[in-house]
């Protein structure tokens, strides 16, 4: 079972860029795909972005495409989300997630392993 942490939110103006962290333990980290969703005051958790585990390819919602990255770091079993000129629709917690599936669909739609959360807030 894998055990995710996630790091790095905070208070920021509009235009500032943040990077969220999020550390995995208790599996083989390279065989997992990795991504970030949200969930803003009173709206279901979302989609952010994902990376997945066996060809390394990156998703993006329409939203964030273009000022967010995501990474991985499969030697220190962590991922990040690099966020650029945010902007205060941002705001929300965002989850760190962990699938075996290696694919987009099974890892958006299929069950996932959680972490905790961390919150982002943009400032106007």
């Amino acid at each position: 079972q894998v055990q995710l942490v996630e790091s790095g939110g905070g208070l920021v103006q509009g235009g500032a860029s943040l990077r969220l962290s999020c550390a995995a333990s208790g599996g083989t980290f390279s065989r997992y795909s990795v991504g970030w969703f949200r969930q803003a005051p009173g709206k279901e958790r979302s989609f952010v972005a994902a990376v997945m585990s066996n060809d390394a390819n990156t998703y993006y919602a329409d939203s964030v495409q273009g000022r967010f990255t995501i990474s991985r770091d499969n030697a220190n079993n962590r991922a990040y989300l690099q966020m650029n000129n945010l902007r205060p629709e941002d705001t929300a917690v965002y989850y760190c997630a962990a699938s075996p599936v290696g694919s987009y669909n099974g890892f958006v739609y299929g069950e996932k392993y959680w972490g905790k959360g961390t919150l982002v807030n943009v400032s106007s």
